[in-house]
């Protein structure tokens, strides 16, 4: 049996990963990163293990540490490997992440990373592959979403993310990390 042949698409990501994992001050957080369960944490093979924050299932504390730690002055990764996980984390994002700013008058630099559940090879059924980035969108005025549909278009992205600073959430195509 033949391995899958990896996409430049997954190489761009990890590309991305291993970039943000030489700058100072970023720290990773989520769910199956530093022992590898789902597609997004394979991207992560050159990030030093020490910048991560493994968790367990617990979605919306995820995001509220994950704003607590990007409010110590740390730029913050967050892994969330499906839309319809994050769901479970929109209290935090809508009430709290998105208005931060507004509140305080203060920015900080928070990314999350977040997967749309792939209908290919496998079906995961309809609770695991929802698409709801126009309806965060509309619930988060104050954070900028990139639908990271091309891989020309994800190192860049993931540059001007940390650069920039602000809160970005980065939805990824996990059926594009690999060559049919």
């Amino acid at each position: 049996m033949n391995s899958p042949q990896l996409s430049p698409y997954k190489d761009a990501l990890t590309e991305s990963m291993t970039w943000l994992g030489q700058q100072t001050d970023i720290v990773f957080i989520g769910q199956q990163i530093v022992y590898a369960g789902n597609p997004m944490s394979t991207t992560l093979n050159s990030v030093d293990k020490n910048l991560m924050v493994e968790l367990p299932v617990m979605e919306e504390t995820q995001m509220g540490m994950s704003l607590g730690l990007a409010m110590t002055g740390k730029t913050v990764v967050t892994f969330y490997p499906r839309w319809d996980f994050i769901i479970l984390a929109a209290n935090q994002l809508i009430n709290h992440v998105d208005k931060f700013k507004l509140m305080t008058g203060k920015n900080i630099k928070l990314l999350v990373r977040l997967g749309k559940g792939s209908d290919k090879p496998l079906d995961p059924g309809h609770q695991h592959k929802g698409n709801y980035l126009k309806e965060f969108e509309s619930m988060c005025p104050n954070i900028k979403f990139h639908d990271l549909k091309d891989q020309a278009d994800i190192f860049d992205t993931y540059k001007t993310a940390y650069t920039s600073g602000g809160v970005h959430v980065l939805v990824e195509y996990p059926e594009l990390y690999y060559v049919n």
